[in-house]
Parts: C-alpha cells; structure tokens; sequence
C-alpha cells in the first residue's frame, strides 16, 4: 500500500504542489488582512491538493500515448506499467470529489467556479494537440488558486485577485515555455505545439522574459491599489531577482539546467512570496 502511494505521488509530481499552494493562501490572507480560520486554510488546503491531483492525474491519462513515445516522459508509472488507466482514473474521481467538497464547505461561489477550473483541468491536456497557447491555458489552470484563496474568505470579486490570477497566468507560462524546450525536438517530430516548437528558441525566451516581467508588473500593482507595504516590497523583488536569474540558468544553447530553473527557483518564488504577504498583513 505504501509502495502504491509513492507511486500516485510520483505520478502527479506532489512536490509541484509548492508552485500554486503559496498563492491559494496568498489568496486568503490579503482580504482578512491577516490569517483566516484554520478550518477555512484547511480547506483551501483540501481543494489545492485535489484540483491539482485531479489535473495531474488527468494529465497523466490523456497524454500517455504521446508520454510513451517522448524520451522526457516514457518512464512514468503508466508507461512502465505499475499503475493502469483505470486505476488513475479512479483516482481522478476520488481527487475531484474532495476539491468539490472542499470548494462546497469553503462558500456558494467557490463551489460554483469548482466547476469551471473543472474544464481548464480537462482542456489543457489536449491544447498541445491544436495550439501553441497551452502554456497560457496551463496558467490559467493554476491561476484558480490565488482567486480560489481569496473567494474561499471574501466570497467576491474585486481588482486585486483579477491582477493577482493574471500574474500567475504571466509567471507560469513564462516558466512552462522555458521547460518545454527540453521538448523541443519530440514537439517538431510528431508535430505537437508549443511556442518553441512554433516560433524558435530565441523567440521563445523572449516570450517567457516578456511573461515574467509582466509578472512583476503586476505584483507592483497590486501593492499600490491594496495600499500594501514594504515586506510585501522585499517579496516582489526577491521574486524579480528570482526570476532574473532563472533566465541566466536557460541559454539558447544550453538546456541542462531547466530542471533547476523549473523547480527550485519557481518553488522558491511562491513560497517566499506568501510569506512576505502574510508578514506585510499581519504587521500593517
């Protein structure tokens, strides 16, 4: 049983987690201006870690022909046979159902835009098959999680969640471009899309610096029109500086470190960004 469990855990990468998390709770501590209930972080903590197995799990299932046939991917647990389909689907379901009950005890809007982030997570395995904007549909897939956190407490709209989902869209496909390079070539071969496969590499790096600059564009705003103060500064430009030097870790020519710049930097971004806010919040 525990062999089992390591297995689904590798299979949705569960320590990717620490990319949308921090901005679901990020979400949730700007509008209380401080910390909510537990039971409210519990769960928004719930419906994070079921909408993102539920899109991995997903994921896992509609791309395993094309998970076969790419050297990055043709060792994952379905490819080598240590799970079967009907066993993730299986689990698909039971990780859907605990982000609809958890969307269902947080408030009615939650439970209402549960079903909406439905249909990114079932779109965007698929996007790669007709469109080069798969890396923007995987963003706004994660970008339920800073205007899920801030609903799970306001129960409402405003601007500040709106600025803070679009530069989750800008911050993920900026890094989702910079690691589909290491697809390049299977991309080209089989004829599936991504913007390195469609415009270049060089173009493609313009594009991820363009996305993450709009990404701090963004968080900048939303310090001026939340009325936010220096800790929640001192996290945006450590993000910035971050995100510099994710860029200096990619080079035209040289794609041995995107596994580094994919996951230890942007795991960095996110949490030390939520720990600025709640900082800021707490004390302003």
């Amino acid at each position: 049983m525990l062999n089992k469990i390591k297995i689904f855990l590798d299979m949705i990468k569960f320590e990717h987690t620490v990319f949308a998390l921090p901005f679901a709770f990020m979400g949730a501590v700007l509008p209380e201006r401080g910390i909510p209930s537990m039971l409210t972080m519990l769960y928004v903590l719930l419906a994070m870690i079921g909408a993102r197995s539920a899109g991995m799990s997903l994921n896992r299932l509609i791309d395993a022909e094309i998970d076969r046939c790419n050297p990055r991917t043709k060792n994952r647990p379905i490819q080598r046979g240590v799970i079967t389909k009907k066993q993730v689907f299986g689990f698909t379901v039971v990780s859907l159902a605990l982000f609809h009950f958890a969307a269902f005890m947080l408030n009615p809007l939650a439970f209402k835009l549960s079903f909406v982030a439905d249909g990114f997570l079932i779109l965007y395995p698929y996007t790669k098959r007709f469109t080069w904007a798969a890396h923007i549909v995987l963003g706004i897939c994660l970008s339920f999680a800073p205007i899920g956190g801030w609903i799970a407490v306001k129960g409402s709209f405003s601007i500040v969640p709106l600025l803070l989902m679009l530069s989750v869209i800008c911050w993920v496909s900026g890094f989702d471009i910079l690691y589909s390079l290491q697809d390049l070539k299977h991309d080209t071969e089989y004829g599936y899309f991504s913007i390195p496969a469609k415009l270049g590499i060089n173009n493609a790096l313009f594009l991820s610096r363009a996305a993450h600059f709009t990404m701090f564009a963004l968080l900048i705003a939303v310090m001026f029109i939340y009325n936010l103060g220096w800790f929640y500064l001192a996290g945006v430009l450590l993000t910035g500086a971050a995100l510099f030097y994710e860029h200096t870790l990619v080079k035209s020519d040289d794609f041995s470190k995107v596994n580094a710049a994919f996951f230890n930097v942007n795991g960095m971004i996110s949490v030390a960004l939520f720990i600025f806010t709640m900082i800021d919040v707490i004390i302003y």
